[in-house]
């Protein structure tokens, strides 16, 4: 992979070439069960809404960043991930994949999504505010589902 340095990061909609060899770099820092490169793309593709960061000047074109959405496309939508890589972070790409998606999203009234304590800041230079909520966690399933 190129260095970040001389990156030419791109952004896309479209997820159609977007093959799992280019999902390889390293996402789900952290996750002790994190999905494989199939899982990823699977997720990917079954979004209502998708924007990658994709560094086009790097061998395979790798996807560098994303984030995802699912909706009703009518009232609610709900971003479960927004992931860029370790060695792509600080460069303000995680903050054109959340702006590129919100603005995707602006029609639908309800857009939320849950987030860390310190990545709280990070939402709200975006226009989000806190609110409280509830959530169930199964780590057995963090790998993905692959049936229904």
């Amino acid at each position: 992979m190129s260095h970040p340095a001389r990156s030419m990061i791109t952004y896309t909609t479209h997820i159609k070439n977007i093959t799992p060899v280019q999902l390889q770099g390293g996402f789900f820092v952290g996750w002790p069960n994190p999905p494989g490169p199939e899982t990823h793309l699977q997720l990917l593709q079954n979004a209502y809404r998708v924007v990658l960061a994709v560094d086009d000047a790097a061998e395979n074109q790798p996807v560098i960043g994303f984030i995802n959405a699912i909706s009703d496309g009518v009232l609610a939508a709900y971003i479960p991930l927004l992931e860029v890589l370790p060695a792509y972070q600080d460069q303000g790409i995680g903050t054109e994949l959340a702006r590129r998606m919100l603005e995707a999203l602006r029609p639908i009234y309800a857009v939320d999504l849950l987030c860390d304590e310190p990545l709280i800041p990070f939402y709200q230079r975006l226009g989000l505010i806190p609110v409280k909520g509830m959530a169930f966690r199964n780590y057995a399933a963090q790998s993905g589902v692959t049936e229904p």
